[in-house]
């Protein structure tokens, strides 16, 4: 890639460090300075997207090695940076964590990949000098990650900053660009999958706001800007051809012109790739927001797309609208082509038992989900189509990931059809996926378009003519 302006990954040893916290306030200090800006996720997240989004005022795009392949990565920071000022790319877990012990689909191995200058946020609870042999081991790990910087997160007191500062600057030749304080006043608090979604939040500009504020009085952002800058023009020049990438498959022709898809977005369900819908309106499909909690009915449709979220938060109100699951569950009998995953999965369920309810859903499979204290299924996922379904060919194999603390609980198992077998994953029961009836299939896996392109395509082929893409 080009790097033709300051691109950053805002990185940590571990989750729950403060990337969120750290990389929410530059976005908004920087928006707030009139910069244009591009902003990622790296790895499978929903939720930390959706708080970026808002801090940035622009989409937050994923960018995952394993879900879309380096070129699908390539590809997808291309499109998404062209007139940008600043790409900002938040981490996940710690910057070398990957899939094995050289870690592969790594945070690292993405900065490798887009040529991004890191900079480490640094949880500094019980530790002084230690921190620097932290951040010393993380520059000689791998000594193409290009560490520009650190900041000290949960400071105690001026003499704690002070020993940590002085640690990382003598040992480790890094510039330490701020150190924020213990704030327990600002929290981002967390749930059973991770942050208090922003869709549920009610104060979220009030809390980006004070996060802002937090950020700047405590980091030096105009010289981590800087830092990043002078790290980009320092990079040796690419031979162009190098940076070709092919056209994204994903804008493909639009033939399924008039096709209206269905995109259930409200409270519960709000767990969607842009990419995923941008592939549906690439090809001509026209998608029609609908909220399950308050519609009396389902709007005159082609196809309906159900993703992931918090059907459990909002059990009850999905419960009680009645007239919305009644008009659902004649839609799939009616053959209406439903894509759901996740929480749309559960809610195609005959219920769901949430602490100590049962509440009725729209049983369209006869399955009573429970939620259990431990996710049911966290990680990367691999699936083998082996069965007819009415979204993939047999024999195709499918790349996603799933964290859901909910599991079957009472079922009929004879009136289950199943589509795929877990290679790598959990999915319903440890060995099955793609849950099937009429044209309606439902998973625990999340896809991502830009690695599964042919998803698209198929759920619309469906949606234009009854029939699969074969």
């Amino acid at each position: 890639m080009h790097n033709q302006f300051p691109r950053i990954l805002v990185g940590a040893f571990r989750g729950g460090a403060g990337k969120t916290l750290v990389s929410l306030g530059l976005l908004a200090s920087w928006r707030s300075k009139g910069k244009r800006l591009s902003v990622f996720k790296k790895g499978p997240d929903y939720i930390d997207a959706a708080w970026l989004a808002s801090a940035a005022s622009v989409p937050c795009y994923n960018l995952d090695t394993y879900l879309m392949g380096e070129e699908g990565v390539l590809r997808s920071f291309k499109a998404r940076t062209g007139g940008t000022d600043m790409a900002v790319v938040e981490g996940n877990r710690g910057l070398f964590d990957g899939v094995d012990v050289e870690g592969q689909h790594s945070s690292a191995a993405l900065a490798k990949i887009l040529g991004l200058s890191v900079f480490l946020v640094v949880d500094c609870t019980k530790a002084t000098r230690t921190v620097a042999a932290l951040v010393k081991g993380c520059q000689v790990l791998d000594e193409d990650v290009a560490i520009q910087g650190v900041i000290l997160n949960q400071v105690g007191t001026p003499r704690h900053e002070t020993i940590v500062r002085t640690s990382i600057e003598k040992y480790c030749d890094i510039p330490v660009l701020g150190a924020v304080p213990r704030a327990k006043e600002i929290q981002l608090h967390e749930r059973h999958l991770g942050l208090f979604p922003a869709q549920e939040h009610g104060a979220v500009q009030e809390t980006l706001d004070a996060i802002r504020g937090l950020i700047e009085a405590h980091v030096n952002v105009d010289s981590m800007w800087d830092v990043a800058k002078r790290h980009c023009a320092a990079m040796p020049a690419r031979d162009p051809e190098q940076d070709e990438v092919r056209e994204s498959p994903v804008a493909g022709a639009p033939r399924f012109s008039g096709i209206r898809v269905g995109v259930v977005r409200d409270k519960a369900f709000h767990f969607y790739y842009p990419e995923n819908i941008e592939a549906l309106r690439d090809r001509g499909a026209e998608v029609v927001d609908v909220e399950a909690s308050r519609d009396p009915v389902l709007p005159d449709l082609d196809a309906l797309y159900i993703g992931g979220g918090f059907p459990e938060t909002q059990a009850k109100a999905l419960s009680e609208n009645q007239s919305f699951k009644k008009s659902v569950h004649e839609a799939v009998e009616n053959g209406l082509p439903v894509y759901a995953e996740c929480g749309g999965a559960i809610y195609l369920g005959k219920g769901l038992e949430w602490q100590g309810h049962l509440y009725p859903l729209v049983d369209v499979f006869p399955i009573v989900y429970r939620f259990h204290e431990k996710p049911q299924g966290h990680g990367y996922t691999l699936l083998q189509v082996e069965e007819e379904n009415p979204v993939f060919p047999k024999g195709t194999r499918l790349k996603g990931h799933e964290f859901h603390y909910a599991g079957m609980w009472d079922w009929k198992e004879e009136a289950l059809r199943f589509a795929c077998r877990v290679e790598r994953g959990y999915g319903f029961d440890g060995s099955r996926e793609g849950l099937c009836y009429k044209n309606a299939y439902a998973t625990f896996s999340h896809l991502h378009a830009l690695g599964e392109s042919h998803w698209a395509d198929s759920f619309l082929n469906r949606a234009a003519t009854g029939t699969a893409v074969s």
